[in-house]
């Protein structure tokens, strides 16, 4: 893939479903980037995922036309270059609450004079040789820090006017805890509809993207058509787990007693 086809279509407008891995397994991220994804996502904050199975993942993935992107562990240099010289299209980075931590974000996802990426991309380019890969990188990669605290939501506006910054992704769970409530997806509290709406405002009046992590395919397109524009759906053992118990459990009920537990 030469050019990041999800920012495209974020560019155009368009609502995007992205996937989410966190099963460590080339395997199962190829079953999933041919069930037809914008993009997926390799989770290596909270998934079982470490850097090696990051690039197996994308591997896997690789002849799909879905784009490549990482959720980081944490907002530092070292993981944030390697994902990218591993093939991410873009990062997704958490407890990212001030302006400064999301100039700290930039510098780690773009090379210089925009940024601090040190020269390496071993699989999204030609690692030492000069390809058109450095010379598109920065207008390319996605730089998505997540807003999942009171404290982020209160500096929308500054995180948003750094220059570099593609979009935010909101963390329903975390921003839960910040506000005293229980870290669950799919939030109907007043309160946390109402920072929904202010995000989308700010994202709005600068042209820029949201995204929000959801549990269930009924939210999620009901938060595309509050304005969001990158919706995740679950993760992979999330949904394998659930198309598994509903089977398991259709199958009981129907067959009756003699198939109890």
């Amino acid at each position: 893939m030469s050019s990041n086809m999800l920012k495209k279509r974020l560019q155009a407008g368009k609502a995007c479903v992205n996937g989410w891995l966190a099963i460590p397994n080339g395997f199962s991220a190829e079953t999933m980037a041919q069930c037809g994804w914008d993009s997926v996502t390799v989770d290596m904050q909270h998934g079982v995922q470490d850097y090696l199975s990051m690039v197996t993942c994308f591997q896997a993935m690789d002849k799909h036309p879905v784009t490549p992107l990482v959720r980081v562990p944490w907002n530092e240099p070292g993981i944030v270059g390697k994902v990218l010289d591993g093939g991410a299209w873009g990062v997704i980075c958490p407890m990212v609450n001030t302006p400064a931590e999301a100039k700290a974000l930039v510098s780690y996802c773009l090379y210089p004079p925009k940024g601090k990426r040190s020269n390496g991309p071993i699989r999204a380019g030609a690692y030492g040789e000069a390809t058109p890969y450095q010379a598109t990188a920065n207008d390319e990669v996605l730089v998505i820090p997540m807003i999942e605290t009171q404290e982020a939501v209160d500096n929308i506006d500054a995180i948003l006017d750094v220059p570099g910054i593609s979009g935010i992704y909101i963390g329903p769970s975390d921003l839960g805890l910040s506000l005293g409530l229980k870290p669950i997806l799919d939030r109907e509290e007043p309160q946390v509809l109402a920072i929904y709406d202010k995000l989308l405002a700010a994202i709005k009046k600068r042209n820029l993207f949201a995204g929000i992590h959801n549990g269930t395919a009924g939210y999620a397109a009901k938060m595309i058509g509050k304005g969001f524009r990158l919706v995740t759906i679950a993760n992979d053992s999330g949904l394998m787990a659930k198309a598994a118990r509903e089977a398991v459990q259709q199958t009981r009920k129907e067959a009756g007693a003699v198939a109890d537990k």
